[in-house]
């Protein structure tokens, strides 16, 4: 249980936070006493509570006393948590959460935004700036996209227009109108209705497209006019003509909407996504010639500072940005003479701002993010960025008193990197802040001043303190999972690496950061490309290596699903690089990533992973549900004849309270269970649906031992580590860690043929070490059974135990997009250039 806080190893803390009957999630009625102004890191297996109790309990709770104490209409503007599950909590400071949750994914939201950097950068060249002669001054607002005062009025801030042409509309011009020459138009009624306006208007239907005169085209594709015709469906030409001379009833009058007028048209005002899309493909996106893609108004990006508009110098790498700012912090660069003559307290003024900027962004170079520039959008972002850059604002902001609660900082981050953030987190300490951290990095995990150990395994089997005081007395503790991991009692075996059973090789690869470069993936043996963050790894593999294989193969990739206004998408980039050889032994891609597997409750892991299909015919199988003669789709809460009417299958009410956050209740009539009485009424084995999709994995996995199929597929889920999730678990209450899981398990338990590429981005995000182990076993069976692994990764560990690392850098941004490094693990562990080399060969020669 809880070490007493008054251990004599323990440092001398200046206060303490008292947790009693804490219950929150999976939390077993804990009690806990934990120090303040020190750095507390929550360990344990993932799922084990840790965030239930940093986060849902501890931060939850200090939130609920702040909002307490401000304006009722002040609440309403704050994300509101749920009121914790817990009996009292004392000695709790105010608190600040620094989560991995990606903020609204706009691309109007940037670096310079996040960090406020920008507001910064507008005043300098607003107060600052060199201006045309005869230019009055303008405003900081004038400066920004996002205003109308600075919005270039062409594309709207956008940087880009979006147009159609003959050739998008029209792809195929050997067709005739009638045979659907203009694919712009709709293919069901509407676009039927339309050609049979134009043989009413006299236009020739049965000519091929590239035939008609230019004039014609031209009017049918772009006309603002909206003639209207009577339509005669069914009529010939000459039939059409003829009705026409007797003035015969048309079947209706129709309105005539040209090809483009009916996609910007349909772009701006339909509410299906699906509409969207399709006509989105008839339009071709360009810079704004207005601003050159600048999204600014002339007048603003005619001032300049130190020779940069405020666009190109916002499209500088951070590090390079400081290195133009420095000289004008001490006034060794000087404004030009015409600006220190007229007005010599620009100079004061550069000379104050540019203090301000280059301390500010010094944060964020201590923290590795050198290689960011303030125009990036925040939704190309990892989320371990976005965190660091939140941290880096908050080390920033001075504050005093006050708990930072943080969600694995060192998500994506090279070991290299570890260090700065250790740094940076040490910095908030001694400004007398207390730090509850819940990570798995080792690392970060012995430079605690506390150990808060949770488990001592997930779900059901976790939610208990094993252990609360200093690092060291955790080795005493057999339950820990954490304890073996931290203390090097866990060694790795030694093992001979594969032998690639062949190459599959690019060349003339270029994106962001990578100039045409050369790359060799071996086949058939498992791979981790390394580097430090923003080195290009991901642009090497989980850009371009997927895009040439993908196109290669004849896939189609995904679309990016950005909850945000189509027109404000950042364009795919033109894929740099060539396969020129390898291909012949691949024929599939699986890439699994971390993006969710749903973004409503109606998602879960059940009906992602194809295993909810065969719990509801085990049910439509019952002798009940015969009789009643319920097919499976009676067992889905989407299906209205199965779900509970009164919540539509949702299994709660959400109960709007103006003040306060809303409060989400078990509808009264299911009772959570999403399923109507008749449904539930079908028992198997002495469960109903709902019992069944309360079950953890686990649980299932015993329950049914008997079917093969579903036993399975529960089975794979375990081995990945996800025993402790319920089966109808919300898609929205899964990390993104544990989707990409869920995506890999979902795609093991599919019949092996071998001959797969498989590509993942950093599959260990959120794990425990325990939990890295069985995600390697799994990528190693893969490999076994034929199949190449391409992994992008930070965790040493797996590094270690894979049979080729490809190493990306040296550094970030600019400085990296070289691999600089090749080889068997050992290999390049002996590196002289390799930022990776040294905490590789650390663990190889353990």
């Amino acid at each position: 249980m809880a070490k007493d806080p008054t251990n004599s190893t323990a440092k001398n803390f200046t206060g303490y936070v008292t947790v009693r009957g804490a219950r929150e999630h999976n939390l077993k009625n804990i009690d806990l006493t934990i120090p303040r102004d020190a750095l507390v890191v929550f360990t344990g297996v993932s799922g084990s509570g840790k965030s239930s109790l940093a986060f849902g309990t501890l931060y939850a709770e200090a939130q609920r006393r702040y909002l307490e104490s401000v304006s009722p209409y002040a609440r309403r503007l704050f994300h509101q948590m749920a009121v914790p599950e817990v009996d009292a909590i004392e000695g709790l400071p105010p608190a600040v959460a620094l989560q991995q949750q990606r903020g609204t994914p706009t691309t109007r939201s940037s670096v310079g935004s996040v960090t406020t950097l920008s507001n910064l950068v507008r005043m300098l060249y607003s107060r600052a700036g060199d201006y045309p002669a005869g230019q009055s001054i303008i405003y900081a607002e004038a400066f920004s996209p996002n205003t109308a005062e600075g919005a270039c009025p062409v594309c709207h801030g956008l940087g880009r227009i979006y147009e159609v042409t003959e050739k998008s509309m029209v792809p195929d011009d050997s067709l005739t109108i009638r045979e659907r020459a203009i694919a712009a138009w709709p293919t069901a009624w509407g676009g039927q209705n339309q050609r049979d306006i134009l043989v009413t208007l006299g236009f020739d239907v049965d000519t091929p497209w590239r035939e008609l005169p230019q004039k014609d085209r031209d009017w049918i594709l772009f006309t603002e006019e909206q003639p209207v015709a009577p339509v005669y469906p069914g009529y010939t030409p000459e039939q059409t003509q003829r009705a026409l001379k007797r003035k015969e009833e048309p079947n209706y009058m129709g309105t005539f909407s040209s090809a483009r007028r009916h996609v910007f048209h349909t772009f701006a005002n339909t509410n299906s996504p699906q509409m969207k899309k399709r006509v989105q493909q008839y339009m071709l996106s360009t810079d704004c010639p207005n601003c050159q893609g600048k999204r600014l108004r002339p007048e603003s990006l005619s001032v300049k500072f130190a020779g940069y508009d405020i666009t190109e110098l916002s499209r500088l790498p951070l590090k390079r940005m400081a290195s133009i700012l420095i000289p004008y912090t001490d006034g060794t660069a000087n404004l030009n003479s015409q600006q220190q003559t007229d007005h010599p307290e620009q100079a004061i003024v550069a000379q104050r701002i540019t203090q301000d900027l280059v301390a500010r962004i010094q944060v964020l170079l201590d923290l590795g993010l050198g290689y960011l520039s303030l125009e990036r959008s925040t939704p190309t972002l990892s989320p371990g960025e976005l965190q660091r850059l939140r941290l880096a604002t908050q080390l920033y902001s001075h504050l005093f008193g006050v708990v930072y609660v943080l969600d694995e900082p060192s998500a994506g981050l090279h070991p290299s990197d570890t260090l700065a953030l250790l740094k940076a987190l040490e910095g908030l300490k001694k400004a007398g802040n207390s730090l509850f951290v819940v990570e798995h990095n080792l690392d970060i995990i012995r430079h605690a001043d506390w150990l808060v150990d949770v488990g001592p395994d997930a779900g059901e089997k976790g939610g208990q303190i094993l252990y609360s005081g200093p690092p060291q007395g955790l080795q005493q503790i057999t339950t820990s999972r954490t304890a073996p991991y931290l203390f090097g009692e866990l060694t790795l075996p030694a093992r001979t690496p594969r032998q690639p059973m062949g190459w599959l090789k690019l060349a003339g690869v270029t994106r962001n950061n990578l100039i045409n470069l050369e790359a060799a993936f071996p086949l058939g043996v498992f791979t981790t490309v390394t580097g430090v963050s923003g080195s290009g790894k991901s642009s090497l593999v989980s850009q371009v290596l997927v895009e040439l294989v993908a196109e290669h193969l004849g896939h189609a990739l995904p679309l990016e699903e950005e909850e945000t206004d189509t027109l404000e998408r950042t364009e795919p980039q033109e894929t740099g690089g060539y396969i020129t050889a390898g291909m012949e032994s691949i024929k599939r891609l699986v890439r699994v990533d971390q993006k969710p597997i749903g973004r409503t409750p109606r998602s879960n892991m059940a009906t992602y992973t194809g295993l909810f299909d065969y719990v509801r015919k085990l049910f439509a199988a019952t002798p009940m549900a015969r009789a009643r003669k319920y097919d499976a789709g009676r067992f889905s809460f989407n299906v209205a004849k199965g779900r509970c009417e009164n919540c539509q299958g949702e299994g709660f009410v959400m109960v709007e309270l103006l003040f306060l956050p809303s409060v989400y209740a078990p509808c009264p009539v299911c009772h959570g269970a999403r399923y109507n009485a008749a449904t539930l009424e079908v028992l198997y084995r002495n469960k109903n649906i709902a019992d069944v999709l309360n079950m953890t994995v686990d649980a299932a996995h015993s329950f049914f031992e008997e079917e093969p199929l579903i036993h399975r597929a529960l089975s794979v889920l375990r081995e990945v580590g996800l025993g402790y999730l319920r089966l109808g678990q919300p898609a929205t209450e899964l990390s993104g860690g544990e989707a990409q899981r869920i995506k890999l398990a979902t795609e093991l338990q599919k019949a092996q043929r071998g001959n797969t590429l498989y590509i993942l981005d950093e599959p260990t995000t959120g794990l425990h070490p325990a939990d890295v182990e069985k995600l390697l076993a799994q990528l190693n069976n893969l490999v076994d059974a034929g199949n190449t692994v391409v992994v992008v990764e930070h965790t040493m560990r797996v590094v270690a135990d894979s049979d080729w690392v490809i190493d990306v850098g040296p550094g970030a941004g600019e400085e990296g997009g070289r691999i600089v490094a090749a080889g068997t693990p050992a290999q390049v562990a002996a590196s002289p250039d390799s930022k990776t080399a040294p905490f590789l060969k650390q663990l190889l020669v353990q």
